[in-house]
């Protein structure tokens, strides 16, 4: 037995030790024990106080074995272990023997799933949904720089789409932005903060495009593995997460294969894929999306005022485009897409920031020269301005190296 899981155990045992004591079987009437009878009435050796003696002899009987099967079905539910001999003992008893009243079963629920808030138990994937919508809200605008627009999009459609009872189809999420403005970040944050285990649930897929669908002459197959996947994770939780990073190679042929599962659906004897969400990482549209930001600076307006309206038009215009996977799938057609979530390039203190947080992750000190060090490493565009940095803050990580005594 590992040393984590002994004070549970521990725990555990008690409190059924307790539930065998109080009650687990106060519905069958049994006598009362002989500390709650006037004391010294009757002498010990007469007959009354015989039968007070084997009533108690009986009763504590009786809480010992099924405080033993609770513990026996108790540890075979949660931890797999020692399933055989509750099976063996079952077999090997042809009267009606002992069964856990209701109650006790009820308790055994609320005692498993308590269990299961520390480590991996239950069969469906999903009792490590946390669903932390505050959490989240309060990473995005501590952590994610520069980005007031994919705040506030990414809250407010995942917050409403959790709310939502009986949602009519999957939620889509289209990340779109030069490379380093925060799309994967987020998606990490999404994962982390509505799984307890991250991206490492089960519940949770991450495919890339090059990585994981490399081939063309192979896409009849990978369509079909896709497929799979997605429906055998749904059908293991009741809320899952796909993300699928550098969308804008994905071939167009996988793009429809997946359309149906986040299309509308009444889920009339099918798997319920509603309860989905698809997050598309894609740097299309990082372009138009820079154009504006620069447009804004050189009126002399800050980024914060553009708007949502205003930039989605121009990104659905870049993402139509002929040549592009996105306007050759029915994603864009059909309307699958519920958000497209823009991420503006970064500028000089918005490095510093990340910069600032990467210092305090590891917990270093820093100093302002440190963080404008760090940022003076990158490169920054468009030549004459100079404005925006050209990988975001991707590697600034790995530049704070330097500073490393």
């Amino acid at each position: 037995m590992g040393q984590g899981r002994l004070p549970a155990r521990l725990g555990l045992a008690c409190c059924l030790l307790l539930l065998g004591g109080s009650g687990g079987l106060g519905s069958r009437g049994m006598p009362r024990g002989p500390w709650e009878e006037e004391q010294g009435s009757v002498a010990e050796g007469g007959p009354w106080g015989r039968a007070r003696y084997e009533a108690v002899k009986k009763h504590l009987g009786a809480v010992g074995a099924l405080s033993k099967q609770y513990w026996q079905y108790l540890a075979c539910k949660v931890w797999q272990e020692g399933c055989e001999e509750e099976e063996e003992e079952e077999s090997s008893s042809p009267g009606p023997g002992w069964s856990l009243p209701l109650v006790g079963q009820d308790y055994l629920e609320i005692l498993s799933a308590w269990y299961c808030s520390f480590g991996k138990c239950c069969k469906t994937g999903d009792c490590r949904i946390v669903n932390n919508i505050t959490g989240l809200e309060a990473d995005l605008h501590g952590q994610l720089h520069g980005q007031h627009l994919a705040k506030e999009v990414v809250i407010r459609a995942v917050q409403g789409f959790l709310e939502s009872p009986q949602p009519q189809k999957a939620l889509v999420l289209s990340f779109h932005g030069w490379s380093g403005t925060g799309k994967n970040f987020v998606a990490r944050m999404l994962a982390s903060h509505l799984y307890r285990d991250g991206l490492k649930s089960n519940c949770v897929r991450v495919f890339i495009s090059l990585f994981h669908f490399p081939h063309h002459k192979y896409m009849d197959t990978y369509k079909a593995q896709l497929k799979k996947q997605i429906s055998e994770t749904v059908q293991l939780c009741k809320q899952s997460l796909f993300i699928f990073d550098e969308a804008e190679k994905l071939h167009f042929s996988l793009l429809d294969a997946i359309k149906p599962f986040m299309a509308r659906s009444d889920n009339k004897g099918q798997v319920d894929y509603r309860r989905s969400i698809f997050l598309f990482l894609s740097n299309l549209g990082g372009n138009a999306i820079n154009e504006v930001a620069l447009d804004f600076w050189r009126a002399g307006r800050a980024r914060e005022e553009i708007s949502m309206e205003f930039l989605e038009q121009r990104l659905r215009l870049e993402l139509q485009e002929p040549a592009e996977n996105y306007a050759r799938s029915h994603l864009l057609e059909e309307n699958l897409i519920d958000f497209f979530v823009p991420f503006l390039p970064l500028e000089y203190h918005h490095v510093k920031l990340c910069a600032r947080d990467a210092f305090l992750a590891r917990g270093l000190p820093y100093t302002e020269a440190a963080l404008d060090e760090v940022a003076r490493m990158m490169v920054f565009v468009p030549k004459e301005e100079k404005l925006f940095s050209a990988q975001g803050c991707k590697s600034v990580s790995q530049r704070i190296n330097y500073f490393l005594p």
